[in-house]
């Protein structure tokens, strides 16, 4: 299940219409509305620096919050929709969307990375590299993981992981079709360079070896 769902707070709005939405604007603050989960739509504003943080941070229209309003019960919202100014890129109104237990929505989900210490690729000195710490899945909102394990104990150097191998949880599914990677163990860097120079000294020494027979032999060929 999901872990901690950080808050977004918000204040109810009093009217609605251009007019409050511009003095709320004036005040410092964020018009938007709540709506959808079988209850009347909700006007309410939020703080803009508040806002702008979140929305600096990333996936914020991929992320469940949970919306508090004073005088009204917490409820799980996603974000639907955020208008922007069109010359200063800053927001400028919000919709959000109430989510019932049995919604489907795409969300960010962490991965976490086990069982490298002692695997057979650690053992030989190689690098666990992670390409995707977070994937987007389809999931119920009333059973959110709080995270996706994927086990790396059984990994060589050159093996690869991808979402194929990962046990989801009941009821998720990755947002993309294709079976993409998640991590792969890569060979340690001084191991790799002394390859590319054992490679190269294999094919200077090929040249080195050859004789004026095999160089007439060569020439008879072409």
């Amino acid at each position: 299940m999901a872990g901690e769902i950080p808050d977004l707070v918000a204040h109810a709005r009093t009217g609605t219409g251009k007019g409050a939405a511009r003095q709320s604007r004036r005040n410092g603050m964020v018009p938007g509305v709540v709506y959808g989960g079988g209850a009347d739509p909700l006007p309410i504003e939020i703080p803009f620096n508040d806002l702008l943080a979140k929305l600096k941070a990333g996936r914020f229209r991929a992320r469940l919050w949970n919306l508090k309003v004073e005088g009204h019960d917490d409820v799980r919202v996603i974000a639907r929709d955020v208008q922007r100014d069109v010359v200063k890129d800053l927001p400028t109104h919000l919709d959000l969307m109430r989510l019932r237990r049995t919604s489907k929505v795409n969300l960010f989900i962490p991965v976490e990375f086990t069982g490298f210490e002692g695997s057979p690729g650690e053992r030989q000195g190689g690098v666990l590299t992670v390409v995707r710490p977070e994937v987007e899945l389809r999931v119920t909102a009333g059973d959110i993981p709080e995270k996706i394990t994927v086990d790396c104990s059984q990994m060589n150097i050159g093996d690869t992981v991808t979402i194929s191998a990962v046990n989801l949880p009941a009821g998720a599914k990755p947002t993309i079709d294709r079976d993409f990677v998640l991590a792969n163990m890569q060979a340690p860097s001084g191991l790799a360079s002394q390859k590319d120079e054992d490679e190269e000294e294999v094919i200077e020494t090929e040249v080195i070896n050859q004789t004026d027979d095999t160089v007439e032999a060569e020439k008879t060929e072409e």
